[in-house]
């Protein structure tokens, strides 16, 4: 699957940026849909991920409350809705795809994924 990430931008605190996704390739409800992101000298770190169907959503404790993962099957595309932004938000954020079938309990780890986005930056000024 071709993943290609889009919505980065700067911001201010507090503001709002919603991120999408659009994949092409397999077909896309067969994998489960990860958001990661990467700050400037630290590792990449899990955001959210959702199920194929969209029914099950895990976070992150640092974004709940304030990003919403979501998913249009229909239009091949998975969104990050992030509200209240925060500068320690900034990141390049990465989408992923997952074919694996692995329970959730593995969403959050980064070898579960076999597709990547190319990566969008989000940067939040305070």
């Amino acid at each position: 699957v071709q993943l290609q990430a889009s919505g980065g931008g700067m911001v201010q605190a507090g503001d709002s940026l919603r991120l999408s996704c659009a994949a092409s390739g397999r077909t896309f409800s067969f994998y489960v849909m990860g958001w990661f992101r990467q700050a400037p000298g630290k590792e990449r770190e899990f955001v959210a991920a959702i199920s194929r169907s969209g029914e099950r959503l895990l976070y992150t404790d640092s974004v709940k409350g304030r990003f919403t993962i979501s998913r249009d099957n229909a239009k091949n595309t998975v969104y990050l809705q992030m509200n209240s932004l925060k500068p320690e938000d900034s990141a390049v954020y990465f989408c992923a795809a997952s074919s694996s079938g692995n329970s959730d309990r593995y969403w959050s780890a980064r070898w579960n994924y076999d597709g990547w986005g190319q990566g969008t930056q989000v940067t939040v000024s305070s």
